[in-house]
Protein backbone atom coordinates (compact mmCIF):
# COMPACT_ATOMS: atom_id res chain seq x y z
CA UNK A 1 0.00 0.00 0.00
CA UNK A 2 1.45 3.43 -0.90
CA UNK A 3 1.81 6.20 1.67
CA UNK A 4 -1.38 8.32 1.81
CA UNK A 5 -1.36 11.51 -0.23
CA UNK A 6 -2.35 14.69 1.66
CA UNK A 7 -5.90 15.59 0.56
CA UNK A 8 -5.07 19.19 -0.36
CA UNK A 9 -4.18 20.99 -3.59
CA UNK A 10 -0.63 22.06 -4.32
CA UNK A 11 0.26 25.67 -3.53
CA UNK A 12 0.66 28.02 -6.47
CA UNK A 13 2.29 30.61 -4.18
CA UNK A 14 5.09 28.75 -2.34
CA UNK A 15 7.10 26.55 -4.72
CA UNK A 16 10.26 24.43 -4.64
CA UNK A 17 10.36 24.15 -0.84
CA UNK A 18 13.35 22.19 0.43
CA UNK A 19 15.09 21.48 3.73
CA UNK A 20 18.68 22.69 3.47
CA UNK A 21 20.31 21.87 6.82
CA UNK A 22 19.65 20.12 10.14
CA UNK A 23 21.05 20.86 13.60
CA UNK A 24 20.52 18.96 16.86
CA UNK A 25 21.02 20.86 20.08
CA UNK A 26 19.39 20.05 23.46
CA UNK A 27 17.79 16.79 24.59
CA UNK A 28 14.03 16.99 24.89
CA UNK A 29 10.57 16.30 23.58
CA UNK A 30 7.66 18.27 22.05
CA UNK A 31 8.97 21.88 21.99
CA UNK A 32 5.79 23.97 21.52
CA UNK A 33 7.22 27.50 21.38
CA UNK A 34 6.56 31.24 21.38
CA UNK A 35 8.60 34.41 20.76
CA UNK A 36 8.42 36.44 23.97
CA UNK A 37 8.79 40.19 24.50
CA UNK A 38 12.37 39.78 25.82
CA UNK A 39 13.41 38.51 22.39
CA UNK A 40 13.85 34.86 23.36
CA UNK A 41 11.94 31.80 22.24
CA UNK A 42 10.35 29.90 25.13
CA UNK A 43 9.45 26.24 24.70
CA UNK A 44 7.98 23.46 26.78
CA UNK A 45 9.51 19.99 26.73
CA UNK A 46 8.08 16.69 27.91
CA UNK A 47 9.92 13.43 28.64
CA UNK A 48 13.23 15.24 29.07
CA UNK A 49 16.13 12.90 29.75
CA UNK A 50 19.45 14.73 30.08
CA UNK A 51 21.50 13.70 33.16
CA UNK A 52 19.91 14.83 36.39
CA UNK A 53 16.48 15.64 34.96
CA UNK A 54 14.81 12.31 34.31
CA UNK A 55 11.99 11.43 34.99
CA UNK A 56 10.52 14.94 34.92
CA UNK A 57 7.67 14.92 32.37
CA UNK A 58 7.61 18.67 31.69
CA UNK A 59 10.30 21.39 31.56
CA UNK A 60 10.51 24.96 30.26
CA UNK A 61 13.46 26.14 28.15
CA UNK A 62 14.56 29.32 26.41
CA UNK A 63 16.38 29.63 23.09
CA UNK A 64 18.20 32.56 21.52
CA UNK A 65 20.70 33.29 18.80
CA UNK A 66 21.34 31.78 15.39
CA UNK A 67 18.86 28.98 14.58
CA UNK A 68 21.72 26.75 13.43
CA UNK A 69 23.57 27.24 16.72
CA UNK A 70 21.03 28.56 19.23
CA UNK A 71 21.78 28.90 22.92
CA UNK A 72 19.22 26.63 24.58
CA UNK A 73 18.94 26.90 28.38
CA UNK A 74 16.75 25.25 31.01
CA UNK A 75 14.52 27.80 32.77
CA UNK A 76 12.40 25.60 35.04
CA UNK A 77 12.93 21.91 35.72
CA UNK A 78 9.34 20.98 36.61
CA UNK A 79 6.80 23.81 36.79
CA UNK A 80 3.81 21.42 36.93
CA UNK A 81 4.00 18.60 39.47
CA UNK A 82 3.07 15.15 38.13
CA UNK A 83 2.40 14.01 41.70
CA UNK A 84 -0.40 16.56 41.97
CA UNK A 85 -1.74 16.91 38.45
CA UNK A 86 -1.57 13.37 37.01
CA UNK A 87 -4.33 11.89 39.15
CA UNK A 88 -7.39 12.16 36.92
CA UNK A 89 -9.19 9.16 35.41
CA UNK A 90 -7.29 7.67 32.50
CA UNK A 91 -4.14 9.77 33.04
CA UNK A 92 -0.72 8.14 33.15
CA UNK A 93 0.31 8.47 36.81
CA UNK A 94 3.99 9.38 36.37
CA UNK A 95 4.36 10.64 32.79
CA UNK A 96 0.90 11.99 32.01
CA UNK A 97 1.76 15.67 31.54
CA UNK A 98 2.74 17.30 28.24
CA UNK A 99 3.16 20.93 27.15
CA UNK A 100 0.82 21.83 24.29
CA UNK A 101 1.20 25.54 23.48
CA UNK A 102 2.75 28.81 24.70
CA UNK A 103 2.09 32.49 24.12
CA UNK A 104 3.44 35.68 25.77
CA UNK A 105 1.01 38.58 26.23
CA UNK A 106 1.21 41.76 28.33
CA UNK A 107 4.14 40.44 30.33
CA UNK A 108 2.55 37.06 31.06
CA UNK A 109 3.68 33.73 29.64
CA UNK A 110 0.72 31.40 29.13
CA UNK A 111 1.38 27.69 28.69
CA UNK A 112 -1.36 25.19 27.88
CA UNK A 113 -0.72 21.83 29.53
CA UNK A 114 -2.41 18.55 28.72
CA UNK A 115 -2.83 15.28 30.57
CA UNK A 116 -2.71 12.07 28.58
CA UNK A 117 -1.94 8.38 28.51
CA UNK A 118 0.10 6.30 26.11
CA UNK A 119 -2.81 4.58 24.40
CA UNK A 120 -5.96 2.97 25.74
CA UNK A 121 -7.56 1.66 22.54
CA UNK A 122 -6.05 -1.78 21.72
CA UNK A 123 -6.98 -1.79 18.04
CA UNK A 124 -5.31 1.53 17.24
CA UNK A 125 -3.18 2.58 20.17
CA UNK A 126 -3.00 6.36 19.76
CA UNK A 127 -1.80 8.46 22.69
CA UNK A 128 -5.00 9.80 24.22
CA UNK A 129 -5.26 13.41 25.45
CA UNK A 130 -7.62 13.58 28.43
CA UNK A 131 -7.89 17.25 29.40
CA UNK A 132 -5.92 20.50 29.42
CA UNK A 133 -5.60 23.82 31.18
CA UNK A 134 -3.53 27.02 31.21
CA UNK A 135 -0.71 27.86 33.63
CA UNK A 136 0.91 31.31 33.80
CA UNK A 137 4.27 32.92 34.56
CA UNK A 138 5.11 36.60 35.12
CA UNK A 139 8.90 36.12 35.22
CA UNK A 140 9.62 34.38 31.91
CA UNK A 141 9.08 30.86 33.13
CA UNK A 142 11.00 30.89 36.40
CA UNK A 143 7.88 30.50 38.57
CA UNK A 144 4.34 29.46 37.62
CA UNK A 145 0.75 29.69 38.77
CA UNK A 146 -0.36 26.16 37.97
CA UNK A 147 -3.96 26.87 38.95
CA UNK A 148 -4.58 29.91 36.75
CA UNK A 149 -7.51 27.91 35.34
CA UNK A 150 -9.20 24.70 36.50
CA UNK A 151 -7.51 21.53 35.29
CA UNK A 152 -10.59 20.66 33.21
CA UNK A 153 -10.54 24.05 31.42
CA UNK A 154 -10.18 22.14 28.14
CA UNK A 155 -11.57 18.62 27.69
CA UNK A 156 -12.70 16.13 25.07
CA UNK A 157 -11.76 17.24 21.57
CA UNK A 158 -10.51 20.49 23.11
CA UNK A 159 -7.99 18.74 25.39
CA UNK A 160 -4.87 19.91 23.53
CA UNK A 161 -4.58 23.69 22.96
CA UNK A 162 -1.98 24.96 20.46
CA UNK A 163 -1.72 28.75 20.27
CA UNK A 164 -1.26 30.41 16.88
CA UNK A 165 2.14 32.14 16.68
CA UNK A 166 1.77 35.52 15.00
CA UNK A 167 4.58 37.72 16.29
CA UNK A 168 6.73 38.81 19.22
CA UNK A 169 5.05 39.17 22.61
CA UNK A 170 1.86 41.21 22.31
CA UNK A 171 2.19 41.11 18.51
CA UNK A 172 1.11 37.46 18.74
CA UNK A 173 -2.49 38.70 18.86
CA UNK A 174 -3.92 38.39 15.35
CA UNK A 175 -6.91 40.51 14.31
CA UNK A 176 -7.47 41.40 17.98
CA UNK A 177 -7.69 37.78 19.16
CA UNK A 178 -5.62 34.95 20.55
CA UNK A 179 -6.20 31.95 18.26
CA UNK A 180 -5.64 28.27 19.03
CA UNK A 181 -5.87 24.95 17.21
CA UNK A 182 -7.15 21.71 18.74
CA UNK A 183 -6.27 18.29 17.24
CA UNK A 184 -9.13 15.84 17.63
CA UNK A 185 -10.94 12.74 16.42
CA UNK A 186 -13.12 12.39 13.37
CA UNK A 187 -16.10 10.62 14.90
CA UNK A 188 -15.85 10.97 18.69
CA UNK A 189 -15.23 13.49 21.47
CA UNK A 190 -11.55 12.52 21.72
CA UNK A 191 -8.18 14.15 21.18
CA UNK A 192 -5.04 12.32 20.07
CA UNK A 193 -1.34 13.14 20.39
CA UNK A 194 -0.50 11.22 17.24
CA UNK A 195 -2.26 10.04 14.07
CA UNK A 196 -5.42 12.00 14.76
CA UNK A 197 -7.98 13.05 12.21
CA UNK A 198 -8.64 16.79 12.15
CA UNK A 199 -8.15 20.17 13.81
CA UNK A 200 -10.60 22.67 15.27
CA UNK A 201 -9.97 26.41 15.59
CA UNK A 202 -11.02 28.77 18.39
CA UNK A 203 -10.32 32.36 19.41
CA UNK A 204 -10.59 34.59 22.47
CA UNK A 205 -9.92 38.21 23.34
CA UNK A 206 -6.53 38.43 25.10
CA UNK A 207 -7.98 39.91 28.28
CA UNK A 208 -10.35 36.93 28.60
CA UNK A 209 -7.93 34.11 27.78
CA UNK A 210 -8.49 32.55 31.25
CA UNK A 211 -12.30 32.68 30.92
CA UNK A 212 -13.55 29.50 29.28
CA UNK A 213 -16.95 30.87 28.26
CA UNK A 214 -15.25 33.69 26.34
CA UNK A 215 -13.71 31.27 23.83
CA UNK A 216 -15.43 31.12 20.43
CA UNK A 217 -15.19 28.17 18.03
CA UNK A 218 -14.87 28.58 14.27
CA UNK A 219 -18.08 27.40 12.62
CA UNK A 220 -17.50 27.88 8.91
CA UNK A 221 -18.14 30.85 6.64
CA UNK A 222 -21.36 32.75 6.05
CA UNK A 223 -22.81 33.52 2.61
CA UNK A 224 -20.49 36.53 2.32
CA UNK A 225 -17.40 34.44 3.05
CA UNK A 226 -16.89 35.82 6.56
CA UNK A 227 -16.11 33.49 9.51
CA UNK A 228 -18.84 32.40 11.90
CA UNK A 229 -18.24 31.36 15.52
CA UNK A 230 -20.18 29.33 18.09
CA UNK A 231 -19.71 27.73 21.48
CA UNK A 232 -19.12 24.16 20.30
CA UNK A 233 -16.87 22.62 17.63
CA UNK A 234 -18.75 21.66 14.49
CA UNK A 235 -16.44 22.23 11.52
CA UNK A 236 -12.76 21.28 11.25
CA UNK A 237 -10.30 23.68 9.62
CA UNK A 238 -7.91 20.86 8.69
CA UNK A 239 -8.72 17.20 8.07
CA UNK A 240 -6.40 14.28 7.25
CA UNK A 241 -7.89 11.10 8.80
CA UNK A 242 -5.37 9.03 10.78
CA UNK A 243 -2.60 11.32 9.51
CA UNK A 244 -3.19 14.51 11.53
CA UNK A 245 -0.71 15.32 14.31
CA UNK A 246 -0.72 17.74 17.23
CA UNK A 247 0.01 20.48 14.77
CA UNK A 248 1.31 24.01 15.17
CA UNK A 249 0.49 27.05 13.01
CA UNK A 250 2.47 30.29 12.61
CA UNK A 251 1.77 33.47 10.66
CA UNK A 252 4.55 34.65 8.35
CA UNK A 253 4.10 38.43 8.01
CA UNK A 254 6.69 38.71 5.23
CA UNK A 255 4.71 36.56 2.80
CA UNK A 256 1.32 37.13 4.50
CA UNK A 257 0.57 33.46 4.92
CA UNK A 258 -0.34 31.10 7.75
CA UNK A 259 1.99 28.10 7.83
CA UNK A 260 0.70 24.75 9.13
CA UNK A 261 3.09 21.88 9.88
CA UNK A 262 1.56 18.39 9.93
CA UNK A 263 3.20 15.09 10.89
CA UNK A 264 2.04 11.48 11.06
CA UNK A 265 3.64 8.09 11.70
CA UNK A 266 3.17 5.18 9.29
CA UNK A 267 4.29 1.62 8.66
CA UNK A 268 7.06 1.75 6.01
CA UNK A 269 6.10 -1.69 4.68
CA UNK A 270 2.39 -1.08 4.16
CA UNK A 271 1.99 2.70 4.16
CA UNK A 272 -0.72 2.39 6.81
CA UNK A 273 -0.89 4.81 9.77
CA UNK A 274 1.01 3.52 12.80
CA UNK A 275 0.64 5.41 16.10
CA UNK A 276 3.86 6.11 17.96
CA UNK A 277 3.36 3.61 20.80
CA UNK A 278 2.01 0.69 18.80
CA UNK A 279 4.41 -2.20 19.26
CA UNK A 280 6.95 -3.00 18.03
CA UNK A 281 8.32 0.43 18.84
CA UNK A 282 10.19 2.39 16.19
CA UNK A 283 8.66 0.35 13.37
CA UNK A 284 7.51 3.47 11.55
CA UNK A 285 8.48 6.47 9.45
CA UNK A 286 7.18 10.03 9.67
CA UNK A 287 5.44 11.92 6.90
CA UNK A 288 5.92 15.69 7.12
CA UNK A 289 3.53 17.88 5.15
CA UNK A 290 3.41 21.69 5.19
CA UNK A 291 0.64 24.02 4.07
CA UNK A 292 -0.03 27.70 3.53
CA UNK A 293 -3.25 29.72 3.70
CA UNK A 294 -4.33 33.35 3.68
CA UNK A 295 -6.56 32.92 6.75
CA UNK A 296 -6.25 31.01 10.05
CA UNK A 297 -8.99 28.62 8.90
CA UNK A 298 -7.57 27.97 5.43
CA UNK A 299 -8.17 26.92 2.74
CA UNK A 300 -4.85 25.09 2.97
CA UNK A 301 -2.50 24.39 0.08
CA UNK A 302 0.36 21.88 0.23
CA UNK A 303 3.88 23.16 -0.46
CA UNK A 304 6.15 20.50 1.09
CA UNK A 305 5.84 16.74 1.55
CA UNK A 306 8.56 14.45 2.93
CA UNK A 307 7.66 10.80 3.53
CA UNK A 308 10.95 10.05 5.31
CA UNK A 309 11.41 13.09 7.53
CA UNK A 310 14.01 12.89 10.33
CA UNK A 311 13.88 9.59 12.27
CA UNK A 312 10.46 9.35 13.83
CA UNK A 313 10.27 13.16 13.82
CA UNK A 314 7.30 14.94 15.35
CA UNK A 315 5.85 18.23 16.61
CA UNK A 316 7.27 20.54 13.89
CA UNK A 317 6.64 24.27 14.17
CA UNK A 318 7.95 27.44 12.49
CA UNK A 319 9.18 30.06 15.01
CA UNK A 320 8.32 33.57 13.86
CA UNK A 321 11.61 34.85 15.30
CA UNK A 322 13.56 32.79 12.76
CA UNK A 323 11.65 33.84 9.64
CA UNK A 324 13.70 36.02 7.29
CA UNK A 325 12.49 39.45 6.19
CA UNK A 326 13.10 38.67 2.52
CA UNK A 327 10.32 36.09 2.81
CA UNK A 328 12.44 33.32 1.29
CA UNK A 329 13.33 31.13 4.26
CA UNK A 330 12.05 29.85 7.58
CA UNK A 331 13.33 27.51 10.29
CA UNK A 332 11.60 24.34 11.43
CA UNK A 333 11.81 23.41 15.12
CA UNK A 334 10.95 19.80 15.99
CA UNK A 335 11.66 16.80 18.16
CA UNK A 336 11.99 13.13 17.36
CA UNK A 337 13.05 9.67 18.42
CA UNK A 338 16.49 8.07 18.64
CA UNK A 339 19.20 10.55 17.65
CA UNK A 340 16.51 13.17 17.01
CA UNK A 341 15.02 13.07 20.52
CA UNK A 342 16.20 16.61 21.01
CA UNK A 343 15.80 20.27 20.01
CA UNK A 344 16.09 19.89 16.22
CA UNK A 345 16.23 22.87 13.87
CA UNK A 346 16.09 22.69 10.08
CA UNK A 347 16.51 25.31 7.39
CA UNK A 348 13.60 25.68 4.97
CA UNK A 349 14.03 27.55 1.71
CA UNK A 350 11.46 28.08 -1.06
CA UNK A 351 10.43 30.31 -3.93
CA UNK A 352 7.51 32.76 -3.90
CA UNK A 353 5.41 33.12 -7.02
CA UNK A 354 4.27 36.73 -7.20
Amino acid sequence: MPVPVPPYPTSDYIRNARITWTARIATGDMWPQTWAADGKIYAGAGDNQPPGLYPSPLNVWSADGNPQKPVVELVNHSPVSPERYSKGPGVHRTAGLKPAGLIHLDGILYMSVQTMNYGDRPLFNRQHNINGWIVTSRDYGKTWDCDATPQDFFSGRFASCHFLQAGKGDECVYDGYVWAYFPCALDSDDSWWCNGDRMMLARVRPEFILKRLAWEVFDGLDKDGKPKFSGEPTRPVFSYPYFCGENHVSYNPYIKRFILCNYAFYNPETGEPRPYHNKPYCDYLTQLSMYEAEYPWGPWRLFLRDDDWLIGGYQPSVPVKWMTADGCSMTLLASGNGPNYCFVTQGLEYDIVS
